[in-house]
């Protein structure tokens, strides 16, 4: 039995949130003000030179800042990394063409700073799991006015085991400081022969098994928030649920007075739970029904562009579209489905989605007017009658397969792209189940 690494990261609640809070703030108050520090520096340099510094250069440059010397060196360094790789992909988009791209901005309303996210690097935590707590070091400018130290009582789920942590951050969410805990575990590979062999109370003591060498591919949209493809069934997983949240806590949200009152503030929380719940029953459902199949890789749709259109100006997809695209998240969801399938043995590729809900993934023929309404894809080259996302999917899944003269080509069977299962996300359950199953659909 083989072993590999794998990187996990564990949210954990704050048990003495009271006792440690204040401290909390103000490193996020300073991770703040060290950002908009730096975000002038690069302004000014900017506007002289016409370039943006790079990380290494920044640091040098603010080293001896008196905002700098408020966190740990490592924090600092974190936060002056997180700006310019933001700047990066904002020169990015204005080099592609993208001229309403906006640029990093402030962090700052009024006079108020938001509590920024404070990373703790290996010389600035000391992890003491027996008693359960993180010891998060400050800055030399705070330790003057505090203690040297912040001592932070964690809990994390029951099945978590916080081990080999590597980088701890401390993260404002909805009205407290949370910690996310980045640990490095070993996992255990069995073969796929004996994986097969294995009972199924074996099975559920190993906690990853090794791929099979079939490909799926997914398309991730609105209507259909994944469509899978497997070359010869596919499954359609609505958005639906997703959709009404949405549309429920935005008309909920418009009742409260003041968008930051304790009641927005809980209506924030429960919709982000139940989003948060949604993506990973479903990237569970998926791997799970992916390694019954014996699927080693899945090609996921990159909806890297989605927002912007061909010349790289931003798309306008209409007031619906555009509540629904902001709503979605679809990058969040790769994520879970890219370290749900490596527990499995299964790998995860990013392809870019474009053309592919143009092409005939039967004939290959390349037709815009060839997806007609209610999400039917007709070639009129080969004849194929397909769902439009099926037809999508078939196309992501295959640009890491042969081409298609190699793969059969016109010859394939392809009546099952046209009568796609259905699975809706049962609410009374929290899972996915096949339509017929689902009867409870209430926000």
């Amino acid at each position: 039995m083989a072993k590999r690494t794998v990187t996990r990261t564990h949210v954990a609640s704050i048990r003495n949130q009271q006792q440690v809070r204040d401290g909390l703030d103000s490193l996020g108050f300073a991770a703040s003000k060290l950002w908009n520090v730096a975000r002038w520096t690069i302004g000014r340099i900017w506007d002289e030179t016409g370039t943006v510094p790079g990380e290494g250069t920044l640091k040098s440059y603010l080293k001896g800042n008196e905002r700098y010397t408020d966190l740990n060196a490592q924090s600092s360094q974190a936060v002056l990394e997180e700006l310019s790789e933001a700047f990066k992909s904002w020169y990015g988009h204005r080099r592609n063409g993208n001229q309403n791209a906006n640029p990093p901005g402030y962090r700052k309303h009024g006079d108020d700073h938001p509590r920024s996210t404070v990373t703790f690097k290996e010389d600035g935590f000391k992890h003491d799991p027996k008693n359960g707590r993180i010891r998060l070091s400050k800055g030399r400018n705070l330790k003057a006015h505090w203690s040297d130290f912040l001592l932070c009582e964690y809990e994390t789920r029951p099945d978590t085991k916080v081990e080999n942590v590597q980088l701890v951050r401390a993260v404002y969410e909805h009205g407290e400081w949370r910690l996310h805990i980045v640990c490095r575990h070993q996992k255990s590979v069995i073969s796929d022969w004996h994986a097969r062999r294995s009972t199924s109370c074996e099975r559920h003591e190993v906690e990853t098994s090794s791929s099979g060498d079939r490909t799926a591919g997914i398309d991730l949209g609105i209507c259909n928030f994944a469509t899978v493809s497997y070359g010869d069934e596919a499954t359609l997983y609505p958005g639906g649920a997703l959709k009404e949240d949405i549309y429920y806590f935005a008309k909920e949200r418009a009742k409260c007075d003041d968008s930051t009152s304790r009641e927005a503030r809980r209506l924030d929380r429960k919709q982000t739970e139940r989003r948060s719940h949604f993506l990973h029953a479903l990237s569970k459902h998926i791997v799970s029904e992916c390694a019954k199949r014996s699927v080693g890789t899945i090609v996921v749709g990159d909806l890297g562009g989605i927002r912007d259109d061909e010349n790289g100006d931003a798309r306008n997809w209409g007031d619906q579209g555009n509540l629904n695209l902001h709503g979605w998240a679809f990058d969040r969801f790769t994520s879970m489905l890219e370290y749900k399938a490596e527990d499995e043995g299964i790998s995860v590729k990013r392809e870019s989605e474009r053309d592919t809900s143009k092409t005939c993934s039967t004939c290959g023929t390349k037709d815009g007017n060839q997806r007609i309404e209610r999400g039917l894809y007709v070639c009129d080259d080969c004849g194929t009658v397909a769902n439009a996302d099926i037809n999508g999917a078939e196309n992501i899944r295959r640009k890491v397969l042969p081409n298609l003269a190699t793969d059969g080509g016109r010859d394939r069977d392809n009546g099952w792209m046209a009568q796609p299962a259905v699975r809706l996300f049962d609410r009374s359950e929290g899972r996915f189940a096949p339509r017929e199953q689902v009867v409870d659909r209430e926000p």
